[in-house]
């Protein structure tokens, strides 16, 4: 009995100094600046709430979060950097519906996988798309839209921030639902098409709130919809898609934060910690309600599972649709 006492006690020593190290990461974890991967361009809404989630942190934990812009392939691009990067908690990933539950199905092979490579810390926010046009086209409302792009098939356009983003699917969803032909431009992120949007190279987009709120405010943009089932409370006026004339239409972005596979259960546990620390701070919610963003912060197992649940789910979506990005 005596000897079994000592035989336990010795494997509670040899547990306690094997996660010794660990529990030593986790403490002294962020010790230099810490990188944020951000797979669009400079201005879109990935950027935009990674650059509020990354001011949070750099209060929150005493050292700087800084964004890196990688654009390109739909994300794609940014979220195989990340995934390759070392995983010791010092390069973060904002990824996005489109990197995490669409591209799978869009692109016959990706340079990353989305479940495997990635450990998931939480997600950040819930974004309704907005479908905005230039003012200078001749639809005033969705109808008026659906009724355009019927009498001139094929020569309405719609941008995006890239093949497999929310953005895209959104616009390829009322594609199918409203039976209309309006054709995809994709761009390397929301920034340069909502710039070609306001200068009248495309015809209409389905963006993220963020990149576009306030372009709708000062009346550059007109609002046509929002994609979500319910109105937004920052554009109470503007009609959902669904009420505006295609019944069943439904499309939500959401964003979250995630750092390469096997960084370390402590630094993880850490991170989202403070995650969801600063995702209730009063100040970062107003911002990101300035946005239109809801915070949405939970633990990674709740996260892990949204995502098979989303992947499942837009796979249905890029079926039906017939989309492609190969």
């Amino acid at each position: 009995m005596h000897r079994n006492r000592l035989s336990r006690r010795a494997v509670l020593v040899a547990a306690a100094i094997a996660a010794a190290p660990f529990a030593a990461t986790a403490q002294a974890y962020p010790g230099k600046p810490v990188t944020i991967v951000v797979p669009f361009a400079a201005g879109g809404t990935t950027d935009i709430l990674a650059r509020v989630i990354g001011q949070a942190l750099t209060r929150e934990l005493g050292q700087s979060f800084i964004v890196d812009n990688k654009a390109g392939a739909g994300g794609n691009i940014g979220a195989a950097l990340a995934a390759k990067a070392p995983a010791d908690g010092y390069t973060l990933f904002m990824g996005t519906v489109g990197t995490h539950a669409i591209n799978q199905s869009l692109y016959k092979k990706l340079p990353f996988d989305p479940i495997k490579d990635f450990a998931p810390l939480t997600r950040v926010a819930m974004v309704p798309n907005l479908l905005v046009a230039n003012p200078s086209k001749p639809y005033k409302n969705v109808k008026e839209l659906i009724a355009y792009a019927k009498a001139n098939p094929g020569k309405v356009n719609f941008g995006s921030s890239g093949s497999g983003s929310s953005i895209h699917l959104s616009g390829e969803l009322f594609n199918t639902l409203a039976k209309v032909q309006m054709v995809h431009v994709p761009y390397k992120g929301s920034a340069p098409a909502v710039t070609d949007l306001l200068g009248g190279q495309i015809d209409v987009m389905f963006d993220n709130m963020p990149s576009a709120i306030q372009h709708v405010r000062n009346g550059k943009l007109k609002p046509l919809a929002v994609t979500t089932a319910r109105r937004s409370p920052e554009l109470p006026d503007v009609p959902t898609i669904a009420e505006a004339g295609v019944p069943g239409y439904e499309a939500t972005s959401w964003f979250g934060m995630f750092a390469p596979a096997g960084t370390p259960a402590p630094v993880i546990a850490k991170l989202n910690g403070a995650l969801v620390k600063v995702l209730a701070d009063a100040e970062v919610k107003k911002k990101l309600a300035e946005q239109g963003a809801e915070p949405h912060a939970e633990k990674p197992e709740q996260f892990a599972e949204f995502i098979r649940q989303e992947t499942a789910k837009w796979s249905q979506v890029v079926k039906a649709s017939g989309a492609s990005a190969d």
